[in-house]
């Protein structure tokens, strides 16, 4: 176990740096206006240079890139250049991430609280109506784009049940949609890996001996069948919890929420070259290491997992 994590540590970090330099050098070819405030147009040609030149974005890219590196180990995010002029993307994302925490936990709870038993009763029913409306939901989430049925619950659903339209921070009642519209991604997906997965145990030669032995339906499912399950379904949890909590770019976006994903479209719009790197950065962090969490969540549910030795090594 202390070798598969020492490892998967190893590959995560190393994908990491990868990503974090082809980011960087992307930025690197974005028009240079993103470096500049509302002020571009009334700079000449020589002032603009010096300015670039200021920054140390005149600099061969290798040394560019080893600054950046400096900068992030010693937690320094940089400055804002248009979204906030000046002011540390530190204190710009300790304004945000509360917002998108609270969203993310709650959607989160939701999703696995409604999901997974979702997916249970659709497997134990399988081919009945609860089956297959279960099912016509899936199909619907994952068909239709997603900004179809946000849009829809936002316009019908909020004159039918008199609910607020857009985010307000004193008005709880106005958390309600974006929360739900957060979770119908995730209740969707935990329904049809959990119903397949089951599915795929029920029906594996160990369940069919335990029922000839004369085992109870119910020490079967919650001994085996839920256990095996789940083991597969575990490695996606981390990633979507963390992608959660860190906000629905389009959510909060729809209904004015003042969260990171909110502010990842502001800083994209207003082309703040120097904030959309360290957003980008952050999400794909979050990304491999939900990734890691994943594979060593999965291995700690299921021993049989080495990556320390080569499957059939002697």
């Amino acid at each position: 176990m202390i070798a598969y994590t020492f490892k998967r540590l190893i590959q995560s970090l190393i994908t990491l740096i990868i990503v974090v330099t082809v980011v960087f050098l992307l930025m690197r070819m974005m028009p240079e206006e993103g470096y500049f405030g509302d002020g571009y147009e009334k700079l000449d040609e020589k002032q603009r240079e010096a300015i670039l030149s200021n920054m140390g974005l005149r600099d061969p890219l290798h040394v560019q890139l080893s600054k950046f590196y400096k900068q992030i180990l010693k937690g320094d995010l940089g400055r804002s250049i248009i979204y906030r002029p000046k002011v540390p993307i530190s204190i710009i994302l300790k304004d945000k991430v509360p917002y998108s925490l609270k969203f993310g936990l709650a959607a989160m709870l939701i999703s696995l609280l409604v999901g997974v038993p979702l997916g249970i009763i659709m497997a134990l029913s399988k081919d009945s109506v609860l089956d297959r409306l279960g099912t016509v939901y899936i199909v619907l989430i994952n068909a239709v784009p997603s900004a179809v049925y946000y849009l829809f619950l936002q316009i019908y659903i909020t004159g039918l049940f008199k609910l607020p339209i857009l985010f307000s921070e004193t008005n709880p009642i106005s958390w309600i949609l974006p929360t739900i519209s957060m979770s119908l991604g995730g209740i969707a997906s935990y329904a049809m890996w959990m119903r397949r997965y089951m599915v795929d145990e029920l029906n594996k030669d160990y369940v069919k001996l335990a029922r000839a032995k004369g085992m109870k339906s119910r020490s079967i499912m919650i001994h085996h069948v839920l256990r095996n399950a789940f083991v597969p379904m575990a490695q996606y949890l981390p990633s979507a919890i963390l992608f959660t909590i860190a906000g629905s770019i389009y959510i909060e976006s729809l209904y004015s929420i003042p969260g990171m994903g909110g502010l990842l479209v502001d800083a994209i719009q207003r082309q703040d070259n120097t904030l959309v790197q360290v957003l980008v950065l952050i999400y794909s962090s979050i990304g491999i290491l939900g990734l890691f969490l994943g594979d060593i969540f999965m291995a700690i549910l299921d021993p049989r997992i080495k990556l320390s030795k080569k499957e059939g090594a002697r």
